[in-house]
């Protein structure tokens, strides 16, 4: 049933219309509208979600004579309402309140409270951990064609890692199937052409669930360049790469559905990396499903490869290891590189075990560091950029202090790219709270001591509510009422309350001159004084300003932290080829694994291989051992 407004000569309250107006620019979306503690959802929408939800769906008036279906999720757990709905293929549109209800009331009695969307929430650019599975990439992919040449642009907006590639037609479904994108935004000719192409098209079919059609103007190359250009702030994309005109207008597209969806408000984007799909083993998707390299048949995790093999004790870690099968290696010397490493961490075990509980303690800075690029993130992420550097500080001494022979070129690297973040790492120590909350609305995450001005007006804020205290027992002896008690919520703020008995005498002359009635209920009733009015505009006013000064101090410090992202950013990426090198160390010894030799030759040659899927498989059921086997081709 179609329960959107039509056209008619009823007029819609203004709220109503406001409603009308926003959801008409984002008809292809769930529009979250913002009513104080709600996002609120009417006509379709609420019809949808409520089904999708399973939440009641209420009425709220009427347009052009009939109900207006209703429904809406709390604001405080919108979260995992987001989650349910993008997992069912819904994209919502979050409008907020832009401007406090006060300044609308100025404006008069009927005035509606400026509203804006501030973000489309997409399959392919989610951030909240809560949303994210923390131990695997969530890729927001762009296929583009110009001329005939097929390029995929993607990045997982989470981490903010931009990467490129050019693709033969015929490659399309194995890379899309390699990457396995959250999200893909494909043309609107490329996916006509695909319709009909019964050579090379079948990538649509697989992929329809997950595919957002994009207008084909969105996909000019030279558009692509100057949208690069100008996002990197560089007069040539030389220094990056030698760019076709496919992976021009992928990547220009890409930036752009990220503009549109985040209202402009763009993360920091490392530069576009091409990446030369030659140099790994290219594996279609009937073979990559039947290898069950990360999940298997059923779609299950357990019971892959991955599953099997992974011993990586951070998501990072873990999300490079998924990449790492995902995409293996068919370079000889690239291969020995990363078992030169595994080897290290072999030989040293005291390291490896040092190396893998200080890499538990460290948090996801790539996700911390791209919420607070979009403005989303809190407290809790700039104490992961400060936790995360310090454990990456402690890698660095452990690797400089190794009694191990000269470490490999990949070690050395990671070494050199966790870097030293001292006065970054002091700075957040100084002026986080030992545990800061979430989010940032409320305050509180500021350290006693981090700024002078702060604490006075805290000070000034908490001696007032310890006057209320006071003021209490005042009003008790007052009044001869011994349970009087002064209470508060968000719409009275501080009142007092005694109980409906007693307060006929409060109402009465002397006392009524004191005590101002404000409420009557069932059991009690309410009232108010012109000194505790007093007290509670000086207990806000100390509120207002204390937050005002937090938020700006936490604004200050994101701006710090996002001054050194790009070396942040080397530090975590190093950290994660540390923790797969490691765990591939662990898992080779207690799996009792052996390198391979692997060189240019044609020979195959394995003595007494075994499975570590079936192995697994067969120790967890008490089946006996795995019979080894061997193999020469």
């Amino acid at each position: 049933m179609n329960t959107m407004p039509t056209a008619g000569t009823d007029k819609p309250t203004p709220m109503m219309e406001q409603f009308l107006a926003i959801k008409g620019q984002y008809a292809d979306c769930l529009l979250f509208y913002r009513m104080g503690d709600f996002y609120e959802m009417f006509f379709d929408d609420a019809v949808k979600a409520s089904a999708a939800l399973d939440i009641t769906l209420t009425k709220r008036g009427k347009h052009l004579g009939a109900d207006i279906p209703m429904c809406g999720v709390p604001v405080h757990a919108a979260d995992s309402y987001l989650s349910r709905l993008i997992r069912k293929g819904f994209r919502v549109a979050v409008c907020e309140q832009t401007e406090d209800p006060a300044e609308a009331k100025k404006r008069g009695g009927k005035s509606v409270v400026h509203r804006a969307v501030v973000r489309l929430v997409t399959p392919g650019t989610l951030t909240e951990e809560t949303l994210l599975d923390a131990r695997a990439n969530n890729y927001l992919a762009v296929l583009a064609r110009v001329r005939g040449a097929h390029a995929l642009a993607w990045l997982d907006l989470s981490t903010a890692e931009f990467l490129t590639a050019r693709i033969e037609a015929e490659a399309i479904a194995s890379e899309l199937a390699r990457l396995s994108p959250g999200e893909l935004v494909v043309s609107d000719a490329l996916l006509a052409a695909s319709a009909v192409d019964t050579s090379g098209g079948e990538w649509r079919q697989d992929w329809a669930e997950r595919i957002t059609p994009y207008a084909d103007a969105r996909f000019d190359s030279g558009s692509g360049e100057r949208r690069l250009k100008a996002l990197y702030k560089v007069a040539a994309l030389d220094a990056f790469g030698d760019f076709s005109r496919a992976e021009l207008a992928a990547c220009g597209a890409l930036v752009e559905y990220l503009e549109m969806t985040q209202v402009g408000r763009l993360p920091r984007l490392s530069p576009p990396r091409q990446v030369e799909t030659r140099e790994t083993m290219a594996i279609d998707p009937a073979t990559r499903r039947n290898l069950e390299l990360t999940r298997t048949l059923a779609g299950d995790v357990r019971g892959s490869l991955l599953a099997t093999i992974d011993r990586t004790v951070t998501g990072p870690g873990a999300r490079l290891l998924i990449r790492h099968l995902s995409a293996p290696l068919i370079a000889p010397l690239a291969i020995n590189r990363r078992l030169d490493m595994v080897d290290y961490f072999i030989a040293g075990e005291r390291l490896r075990q040092d190396v893998r509980v200080t890499l538990r303690q460290a948090p996801d800075m790539a996700r911390s560091l791209a919420r607070l690029g979009l403005e989303r993130g809190g407290p809790r992420d700039l104490a992961a950029i400060r936790d995360g550097l310090t454990a990456a500080h402690d890698l660095g001494r452990l690797l400089a202090a190794a009694e191990l022979p000269l470490p490999p070129e990949g070690i050395t690297a990671a070494a050199r790219d966790l870097g030293r973040h001292d006065a970054l790492v002091d700075e957040l120590s100084n002026a986080l709270a030992p545990e800061p909350p979430m989010t940032n609305r409320d305050g509180g995450f500021i350290a006693a001591g981090y700024r002078p001005d702060l604490d006075e007006l805290r000070g000034l804020r908490d001696a007032s509510r310890k006057l209320i205290v006071g003021l209490e027992g005042d009003y008790r002896q007052q009044a001869g009422i011994d349970n009087l008690k002064i209470k508060h919520n968000r719409v009275l703020g501080y009142f007092i309350e005694v109980a409906a008995r007693r307060a006929e005498g409060m109402m009465a002359a002397p006392l009524n001159e004191v005590f101002i009635h404000r409420q009557t209920m069932a059991n009690v009733v309410r009232f108010s004084t012109v000194g505790l009015g007093d007290l509670e505009r000086r207990i806000a006013e100390s509120a207002d300003k204390a937050l005002a000064l937090e938020l700006e101090l936490f604004a200050e410090l994101a701006a710090a932290v996002l001054a050194e992202a790009e070396a942040i950013g080397q530090a975590g990426e190093a950290m994660a080829a540390l923790d797969v090198a490691a765990a591939n160390g662990e898992m080779a010894v207690t799996g009792r694994f052996c390198r391979p030799v692997v060189d240019d030759s044609q020979a195959f040659h394995i003595k007494g291989g075994r499975h570590p899927v079936v192995e697994a498989s067969l120790t967890a059921r008490n089946q006996g051992a795995f019979i080894a086997n061997d193999c020469s081709l």
